[in-house]
């Protein structure tokens, strides 16, 4: 999307007039201000990704069926041991039945994987050893929450600082000082791109992974308004000293 319109204003008053000679206190400032808006865009990668593995075994024996399916099963959890994957990451979920004269197990083995490397290391390793006895469905690429939250301060808060250095840019310009801020307002911001948890995936099956990660990317835009308060001309010879 196009950069938002930005706008700056800039109010220098006169200098306000001197205490007159028997009055107690000092004289009172004129309104002294900077209006300024600023803006920012970031993105962030996806965090987590979730991978998905199915096996099954039909066989006239249940007892048959059911080992098949457990031994297969065991040996991913061994993998996914070996390669540091907490135990809380890996779900299973079973199913049996009965289909004509014959028995079937099927199970459904999900893995969430925070780091990418470690997750195409499974994979691989294990359509290298199971072969077609197993179907390793395409990592789906998503934010955790916490993700989603920090890519919104860190949004809002690099657009106060654009905000902030375009305001010291416009004082230096009539040789002022920047001082203190007055108003600091998030006027609008926009977030687009990017997966949520969910276990669908609208990706194609084609794409790479480089890809899928670059669909999941999300994006986010703030837009803020902020008066600071201008201060005199600094006085040089204090500034050299």
């Amino acid at each position: 999307p196009a950069p938002p319109f930005s706008r700056v204003f800039a109010e220098l008053d006169p200098a306000p007039a001197p205490v007159p000679e028997g009055r107690v206190g000092l004289p009172a400032l004129s309104e002294r201000e900077v209006h300024v808006s600023g803006s920012a865009e970031l993105s962030a990668r996806p965090d987590r990704a979730r991978v998905s593995l199915r096996l099954s075994s039909r066989k006239e024996a249940a007892a048959a069926a059911r080992s098949s399916v457990s031994r297969r099963l065991q040996y991913i959890a061994h993998i996914a041991r070996l390669r540091a994957v907490p135990e809380e990451n890996m779900t299973v979920t079973e199913d049996f039945s009965r289909v004509e004269n014959t028995y079937q197990m099927e199970a459904e083995v999900c893995i969430i994987f925070s780091d990418f490397g470690k997750m195409q290391d499974v994979c691989n390793l294990l359509i290298e050893k199971l072969g077609t006895s197993v179907t390793v469905s395409p990592p789906h690429f998503y934010h955790t929450p916490e993700a989603t939250d920090t890519l919104r301060r860190q949004v809002c808060v690099t657009a106060v600082g654009n905000t902030r250095r375009k305001a010291q840019e416009v004082c230096r310009l009539f040789g002022q000082a920047l001082g203190k801020p007055l108003l600091i307002k998030e006027e609008e911001t926009k977030e687009w791109g990017g997966h949520i948890d969910s276990h669908l995936s609208h990706s194609a099956d084609s794409q790479t992974l480089q890809e899928r990660i670059q669909n999941a990317t999300a994006y986010a835009s703030c837009r803020v308004f902020a008066v600071f308060e201008i201060k005199g001309k600094e006085n040089r010879r204090n500034k050299l000293l």
